[in-house]
């Protein structure tokens, strides 16, 4: 369970930091995560104006005192991914020249976060440049969730905080299922380490689909790696695009008798045709978190649910503000 160790009800003083009073500022990539964060810490979110000239610049202003204090900005880098990673870099410079002792990134979804490595010849690592960008703009750290990859923390040179969506899926699961018949699914072999860590806080056992990827957004499956007749199947994965994966997963799970198929993934990005591809498909339910805003695509999708994550980022910035340790919420 997560228990917020420090909230504030009507009439009690404004949460504060270990030195100094804590704001909570947000962009607007999601609005709607921001303000179930401040809920659950108390805390009104700051007064700030986040806009565009008529030419597309983003303009900045907070309009709240933050000099001496604790900031946290609330901004995922999704779609328009460009926009917003320019708006989390100027709500950071604007914070920095307003003289705030500590500038905090929560950044729910990390985009560039695939571009973690050279795939060939003259490619860039972007996920290393949006790490030199964020720095360089004035964070002091940063805080995400479910990392496409483990070793981008170390991309920062500053303290960064890779937060984990499992005891979130974990209390669904528990929740919703039986778990005697229950069996964890890696849709691919990279994701193995995720899912089996899964699998071990519901002691249920694991399953890998061999895929073979022909071009970027397309997969085609090979071989189901364990026996899942008779299981109901759950697909763990950090990030949902296309949702040609899952499709093609669940197809070839099924034909190997699992009774039935659902993923749990932590961004759902579902970009282009992604929604309708879901909602075609065989897949009984697709669960997602709100680290990325569900747009009405999403929402009126009959088999894809949402589960908020405003509680375990609230938590995780309570103990970053009060300098206690965040990686104990995942012990």
């Amino acid at each position: 369970m997560l228990n917020i160790v420090s909230t504030k009800s009507e009439g009690q003083a404004p949460m504060s930091a270990k030195n100094g009073a804590i704001k909570l500022v947000a962009g607007n990539s999601n609005p709607v995560l921001a303000k179930g964060i401040a809920d659950v810490l108390g805390l009104p979110l700051t007064k700030a104006s986040v806009r565009r000239f008529a030419d597309g610049e983003v303009f900045v202003e907070i309009q709240e005192n933050v000099r001496g204090m604790d900031v946290f900005i609330v901004q995922s880098t999704s779609a328009p991914a460009n926009d917003h990673l320019m708006e989390l870099l100027i709500i950071t410079d604007a914070l920095r020249r307003a003289s705030a002792r500590r500038i905090t990134a929560v950044v729910p979804y990390f985009g560039y976060a695939r571009q973690d490595r050279k795939v060939g010849s003259r490619s860039p690592i972007s996920a290393k440049l949006v790490a030199n960008l964020i720095t360089n703009a004035g964070a002091d750290r940063v805080l995400t969730l479910d990392l496409h990859a483990g070793q981008i923390q170390g991309f920062f040179d500053i303290p960064t905080d890779n937060l984990y969506a499992s005891p979130v899926m974990v209390r669904d699961i528990r929740e919703k299922f039986d778990l005697a018949d229950l069996m964890v699914v890696s849709p691919d072999v990279g994701g193995v380490v995720r899912a089996r860590g899964l699998a071990k806080r519901i002691n249920a056992p694991l399953a890998i689909i061999d895929k073979r990827r022909e071009r970027a957004g397309e997969s085609e499956v090979m071989n189901v790696i364990g026996d899942v007749a008779g299981f109901t199947c759950i697909l763990i994965d950090d990030i949902v695009d296309s949702g040609g994966t899952l499709v093609n997963a669940a197809d070839a799970l099924l034909a190997n008798g699992a009774r039935d198929v659902y993923a749990y993934i932590t961004h759902g990005v579902l970009s282009g045709g992604a929604t309708a591809r879901i909602t075609g498909s065989r897949l009984k339910e697709l669960v997602i978190t709100d680290s990325i805003q569900a747009t009405e695509a999403i929402k009126a999708a009959p088999n894809i649910r949402t589960l908020s994550i405003a509680t375990l980022i609230g938590e995780a910035i309570s103990r970053t503000a009060a300098e206690e340790s965040v990686s104990s919420l995942f012990d």
